[in-house]
C-alpha cells in the first residue's frame, strides 16, 4: 500500500515524533494542502489533516520561547494530535502561513493550570 499525499507543494519536511497512541518516529509534511505526518517503520501508519480541518493549534512554550516541547493540532471532528520536532519553531512558522494568527495558541504552563484550579474553589466556596 503506498500513501498519497494531499499536499502539491511542500513548505517543510521535518523529523518528528507522532504521540497518537504509542509515539512513533517519521516525518512531518507541511505543504499547501494539509499537515502530513508518515512513520518511517510502517507505511501504513500516517496522519494526514487538512487546513481546512484545523481548529487551532497549542503549542507548550517553556523559557520565553527558547524551548517548545511538544505542539498539538486541534481538529474540528477528530479530536487532537500531538507531535514534537528537532525544530518544532520551524515547524510553527510554515503552519503559520495556512493557519491564522488567532488560531496558533500557547497552551497553559503547570502553574496557570494550578492556578485557574484554586481561583475556582474560590468561586465555588
Amino acid at each position: 500500500m503506498n500513501v498519497q499525499s494531499q499536499n502539491t507543494k511542500v513548505d517543510l519536511i521535518e523529523n518528528a515524533t507522532s504521540f497518537l497512541g504509542l509515539s512513533s518516529y517519521g516525518k512531518i509534511m507541511v505543504g499547501d494542502k494539509a499537515f502530513e505526518y508518515y512513520n518511517d517503520r510502517n507505511p501504513k501508519d500516517f496522519i494526514q489533516i487538512p487546513w481546512e480541518e484545523v481548529d487551532y493549534v497549542s503549542a507548550s512554550v517553556y523559557f520565553k520561547g527558547k524551548w517548545i516541547p511538544r505542539y498539538a493540532i486541534a481538529t474540528k471532528t477528530n479530536g487532537m494530535y500531538t507531535f514534537a520536532s528537532k525544530e518544532p519553531l520551524k515547524v510553527l512558522k510554515a503552519m503559520k502561513k495556512y493557519v491564522p494568527a488567532d488560531r496558533l495558541l500557547k497552551s497553559l504552563t503547570f502553574f496557570q493550570v494550578i492556578k485557574r484550579g484554586l481561583a475556582k474553589k474560590k468561586v465555588d466556596a
